[in-house]
């Protein structure tokens, strides 16, 4: 692939609508302006996409490789961070990125480098487990969580069991993870833990621990060599791992300063306190890693939902064949009670379908032929047969996994805050515990070994470990919690963002209506209402435009049949015409109505109250009479009224800006108790949305193309989890069940993240202030000062996880 430098076309920041301007009368066709926040393009690497580029000014750079890997072992954000930081100092690395939750380490470099191999020395250096996943040949720009499909090669090559009846057409509902294509693709978490060399060790070191203390009590000088023994044991772990955080650059780690605390704790003869030290952070270290495996697990579920394997149908046979190996043009047969294995489009059969693992919704959804299929929701109650659409790597399931760990390693403004705070608090402090250490007996001629010992305290509270990792646990376990019910935060900041929001704008059709229009009234002039729909529906028979499916629906639902037709066409933006028993007829916008004579006084008055009730109208029209008129209402969602009443509970402000008519807008906004600015074209719609930022926070939700430059311009942009792709791509958050209460939702899980969030940095700023006065004065030792820090740790990563409970308002 070919990297197209925007830098070289792009001025200043301001330009981006000129720039995409010239890209587009330049390279049609060859660019996607989606990518242009990366600083990048991704363009073909062919001459004619070169040659098209250069002529706009475009410097054309080399390709780059992207490879993953799965690391084990972190056992928390700053483990992550820490690797990041390692990787990015690797000769030939142009970008590196690790997804805690994910335990993925993804890198970019320039084809044909050799810096693979050197990331992977460095990273096993640190002391973590890594095994590569799978590289690609792309463009230039940040690596992606796409890059790295979530099926890794040896899981591809597994074989289905034989006989499994979990496998057949799809993995039973509450299926074992054993059973699912994404157990196979993550780290068996807390299990791996307890394998973990350094478990061991700690393991050994608290018997030896517990021995020494009851050798003590009983008075036996042994204890001392137990004590050493588990000293020793607990510590060289701990020490090793912070040799190598320190070889990479990374000196100031909370190994480093345990080690150090320890080994003092040896040199004044407190074996007892060093063992129990070393003990204490083990353990601490060891719950993290369970903790981070239970947020991990959630996320995992979603991968959990895919069947391994799938029913392909092959002429007139079934072949059980690897989910993942399905590609587009597939057909696949789900039976009742199976898993849906991809995403398609249903060719054959009727059938309920349980959506709620994928989107929480929680009643069942009837679809049939023509309409589509999620991968991972359950066929209930009937047999399909489904044409695939997408990969197995870009189905719903991959995609939703891959845009919650982006948004995971994305972070929060907080988050950032926190870690800059966190770079100068443990120099800090530790320049502090010296002062300590050195002050009283070189001024006042206290005894060294008091305080060498208050010192070494001092060392272990200056860890900002529990600090470092209270935003990030709560950002990720609110980000796993959202994606569970269908809330879909494209990161950290946007999440922040809309619990901060006062203003939420709405578009009209699509998001608050249907968007399917449905005929509000038939309004007959020389013929009966029977005679009209069966006119009109013998017209619009065949026709896929919106208003000709109401009108075919409405005719069904009053068991009126259309009449025989023939020689149907359509005028472009005017009417649809036919022979209608022997005569011309036509269904046609007032404006072909009026060209052709056929309004009088009866069909001005009801085109005038079409107008002023913000409907849409068509005249029916048989030979030289007008039959009568039709006209057409786009629906509020059956949940509007509730979500705009719950937006209000909050203290939230709703408002409507649509393109629509002012009389549509007035309509539903009446009936909604809001205000409404209409007739907006997406330039129009952009400057209210930039007017309304103003005067605070404003989130903008919508689902059409038009909406996408309100979108983007928004604190948050929301897109309908079923708009248009440049909708949900533009948006920073998506209503995946296409539930307008998830709006209210996610401001109730933003608000709940960001009080979670508050009381994990106070917990913490709050543990380290309190221990720092004790240990100074001398109240508090060296094991309460590592039990005050592997404590607030555990006890932060536990309040996160609350956040995982998260069921809304209701």
């Amino acid at each position: 692939m070919a990297v197209l430098a925007v830098s070289d076309i792009l001025p200043t920041a301001s330009d981006c609508d000129a720039c995409l301007e010239r890209l587009t009368d330049g390279a049609r066709g060859l660019v996607d302006p989606s990518d242009i926040d990366r600083g990048r393009f991704e363009v073909a690497d062919d001459a004619a996409a070169i040659a098209a580029l250069r002529k706009i000014g475009a410097q054309i750079e080399a390709a780059y490789e992207h490879v993953a890997w799965t690391v084990e072992g972190m056992d928390c954000t700053s483990c992550a961070q820490k690797i990041e930081r390692a990787v990015g100092k690797v000769e030939g690395v142009t970008a590196a990125k690790v997804a805690f939750a994910a335990q993925r380490l993804t890198v970019e470099f320039k084809a044909g480098d050799a810096a693979p191999d050197r990331t992977e020395s460095v990273v096993t250096g640190l002391g973590y487990r890594v095994a590569r996943r799978e590289s690609g040949t792309t463009g230039g720009g940040q690596p992606r969580d796409g890059d790295a499909p979530l099926p890794d090669a040896a899981a591809k090559a597994k074989p289905a069991s034989e006989g499994d009846p979990a496998l057949r057409g799809g993995a039973r509902p509450g299926a074992e993870p054993s059973e699912t294509a994404g157990a196979r693709t993550w780290p068996a978490g807390a299990a791996a833990l307890l394998r973990d060399h350094r478990s061991s060790a700690t393991i050994v070191a608290g018997i030896l621990l517990v021995a020494g203390w009851s050798l003590d009590l009983a008075g036996l000088g042994a204890a001392t060599l137990l004590y050493a023994g588990a000293a020793a044991t607990a510590i060289v772990p701990i020490a090793l791992k912070a040799w190598r955080a320190a070889r990479q650059g990374s000196l100031f780690s909370i190994e480093l300063l345990v080690t150090i605390a320890a080994a003092g704790a040896v040199a004044i003869d407190a074996l007892g306190e060093a063992a129990l030290v070393a003990f204490l952070f083990n353990i601490g270290e060891m719950l993290e890693g369970v903790a981070a495996a239970k947020a991990r697990s959630s996320i995992r579920a979603l991968a959990d939902l895919v069947p391994r394997v799938a029913l392909r149908v092959d002429g007139t046979e079934i072949r059980e064949v690897a989910a993942d190996s399905l590609a587009p043009g597939d057909v696949v047969e789900v039976r009742p009670g199976g898993r849906i294995p991809a995403d398609g489009t249903v060719v054959a059969g009727m059938a309920a379908v349980d959506l709620s693992p994928v989107t929480g919704e929680s009643v069942p959804v009837t679809i049939g032929e023509g309409q589509k299929a999620v991968a991972g929701t359950v066929s209930t109650d009937g047999a399909l047969r489904i044409r695939v659409d997408r990969p197995a790597s870009d189905n719903t399931i991959a995609r939703i996994i891959r845009l919650v760990e982006e948004a995971e390693s994305a972070r929060a403004p907080t988050a950032r805050f926190v870690d800059r705070f966190s770079r100068w608090y443990t120099p800090a402090v530790i320049v502090l515990a010296a002062i300590v250490t050195a002050a009283p007996p070189l001024i006042f001629g206290e005894d060294w070994t008091t305080w060498i010992y208050r010192g070494l305290a001092m060392l272990l509270i200056a860890c900002p470990c529990a600090l470092v990792i209270s935003v990030p646990a709560s950002i990720t376990a609110a980000l796993a919690s959202g994606a569970r019910r269908g809330l879909l935060f494209k990161g950290g900041a946007a999440l922040e963002a809309i619990g901060k929001v006062g203003t939420v704008a709405l578009d009209k059709t699509g998001t608050l209506t249907t968007g399917k229009p449905t005929v509000a009234r038939v309004e007959p002039f020389t013929a009966d209402i029977g005679r009209v729909l069966s006119v009109a529906a013998a017209v619009e028979a065949g026709s896929d435009h919106p208003l000709a499916a109401a009108i075919r629906r409405a005719a069904a639902d009053q068991g009126i049949a259309a009449l025989p037709a023939a020689d149907h066409r359509a005028v472009p933006g005017m009417a649809a015409t036919a022979t209608v028993a022997g005569q011309p007829a036509a269904v046609g916008s007032p404006r072909y109505l009026l060209e052709r004579g056929l309004v009088d006084a009866l069909a001005r008055a009801e085109l005038d109250r079409a107008r002023a009730q913000g409907q849409t109208i068509v005249g029916v029209a048989l030979g030289s009479e007008l039959l009568g008129m039709i006209a057409f209402a786009d629906e509020l969602r059956p949940e509007a009224r509730t979500a705009i009443a719950e937006l209000k509970a909050l203290g939230v402000r709703p408002i409507i800006l649509t393109g629509d008519s002012a009389a549509a807008a007035s309509r539903i906004a009446d009936g909604l108790r809001i205000d409404a600015k209409a007739e907006l074209l997406p330039a129009a719609k952009l400057e209210h949305v930039a007017s309304l930022r103003s005067g605070g926070g404003v989130a903008m939700v919508g689902d059409g193309i038009n909406d996408a430059p309100a979108l983007a311009r928004a604190d948050v942009g929301i897109a309908m989890g079923r708009g248009t792709d440049i909708a949900l791509e533009t948006a920073d958050a998506a209503l995946l069940h296409d539930r307008l209460t998830g709006i209210a939702d996610m401001v109730r899980l933003s608000r709940a993240a960001l009080a979670n969030i508050r009381q994990n940095v106070a917990l913490s700023i709050g543990l380290k202030g309190a221990f720092l006065l004790t240990t100074a004065f001398g109240v508090t030792g060296l094991w309460l000062a590592i039990l005050a820090d592997t404590g607030a740790t555990v006890v932060v990563t536990l309040n996160a996880l609350r956040l995982l409970r998260f069921h809304g308002g209701r």
